[in-house]
């Protein structure tokens, strides 16, 4: 973050995303403060943002709010990723099926990414927003997308995610995630406890289509004791939602669907 223009073009984003979480009009200081900006280049970013038209500022309130032109900079996304929006159905029923915190993710380098999430409905849950990304190897739902490459290719990822992982305890060897993906390979889904949140479960297989070419997981998440209790309901309801998607498309799995 040496490069000011890096800087700046991070900053710009984050107070982009600072609105989805506030939904509500902001002043430059409330931003400064929350995001921990000096305040001079928070004046500057939001000035340029101002007059690139996706802020409107209100001078009777000084305050600043999102205008339609940062909505439609994305809401052709969706209908080019999803199309006809049956790995959103697939999504949903899941969902509908656990209640749990359920998650579409793809690979982005060496990062898992959460391209569509659902937040779960139960008290005890955890929260992840939708676009995070962590390190393929932290994650089952990871696992599963690296169990669609060559032995090759998964050991320079799990190389290169090491390296982007600071937490030395949280790196994994080539050895133990190719133990994993034969795992997957032979059982058509992934299963981890404690892995990326303590005391988290999470269930996901391969879906049988893809996005913009890249293999797509499909996974539910939740507390450990919950996943105990109701495993063989979630697993069954994970495979159901991806059977009916293999129902209305022709793409061939690499590993076994089945209960």
């Amino acid at each position: 973050m040496a490069n000011p223009q890096v800087k700046s073009a991070t900053r710009a984003i984050e107070i982009l995303e600072y609105f989805k979480l506030a939904q509500q009009p902001r002043s430059m200081s409330q931003m400064a403060s929350d995001l921990g900006y000096p305040q001079s280049s928070t004046t500057v970013m939001l000035k340029t943002l101002v007059n690139l038209g996706y802020l409107n500022f209100d001078r009777s309130t000084r305050d600043y709010f999102p205008t339609p032109k940062l909505t439609a900079l994305g809401d052709w996304i969706p209908r080019v990723m999803f199309g006809s929006g049956q790995m959103i159905d697939a999504l949903n029923d899941l969902h509908a099926a656990t209640g749990e915190g359920v998650f579409l993710g793809t690979k982005n380098d060496i990062y898992l990414q959460y391209t569509r999430t659902k937040e779960s409905i139960h008290a005890l849950r955890f929260h992840i927003d939708e676009g995070f990304m962590r390190p393929v190897t932290l994650s089952a739902a990871g696992w599963v997308l690296l169990s669609t490459l060559p032995e090759d290719k998964i050991d320079n990822i799990v190389r290169r995610a090491n390296i982007a992982t600071p937490n030395p305890a949280e790196r994994t060897d080539t050895k133990t995630i190719m133990e994993r993906i034969a795992e997957i390979r032979k059982n058509g889904y992934a299963y981890a406890q404690d892995v990326p949140l303590e005391g988290g479960s999470t269930l996901a297989l391969r879906l049988p289509a893809e996005l913009q070419g890249q293999p797509v997981a499909l996974a539910l998440g939740g507390v450990t004791d919950r996943f105990k209790k109701n495993f063989t309901d979630y697993k069954k309801a994970l495979f159901a939602a991806a059977d009916a998607l293999k129902q209305d498309t022709e793409f061939d799995l690499p590993v076994r669907i089945s209960l």
